[in-house]
């Protein structure tokens, strides 16, 4: 990847709806060269697909919270289990195993505090082998995700 790769991916992070036309403009290419580096960026897998923004106070999730879990067994049934359950999960937004203490890291969003408590209890307590779970409320996002 040279720096005209990195200028077409910035552009395409910051707005992901862009013509090849205006990409191109730019970042100082023709829409020919632009659009072929473009399909060698998505062959090659830098660039594994497009999506939209959208508002989570609009659709009901605005209430996000961050979970510290910890299992109380490693083994690949319970591992596999846990990951597997709460993939499935539409209120998961993210799920990270982490090296260490917490086992993993989950990202919730949900409408409200009851709706988290319901998930909660409902979802995430139920599963086998949950050893300690963590909830962080966000008081302020200075950087969110994009």
């Amino acid at each position: 990847m040279d720096a005209m790769d990195h200028a077409i991916i910035a552009e395409l992070e910051r707005d992901g709806r862009l013509t090849n036309v205006e990409l191109a403009h730019r970042v100082g290419l023709t829409t020919g060269p632009c659009l072929r580096r473009v399909q060698r960026l998505e062959a090659d897998g830098v660039i594994r697909g497009y999506r939209a923004a959208i508002d989570p106070t609009a659709v009901g999730r605005s209430f996000e919270v961050l979970l510290d879990v910890t299992l109380d067994s490693q083994d690949a049934e319970t591992v596999e289990y846990f990951e597997r359950t709460l993939t499935q999960a539409g209120e998961v937004l993210e799920l990270r195993r982490l090296f260490g203490s917490p086992d993993y890291f989950v990202r919730v969003a949900v409408a409200d505090l009851a709706a988290y408590e319901a998930f909660l209890s409902q979802h995430v307590m139920t599963i086998p082998r949950v050893k300690n779970v963590t909830s962080h409320f966000t008081m302020k996002n200075i950087k969110p995700a994009p």
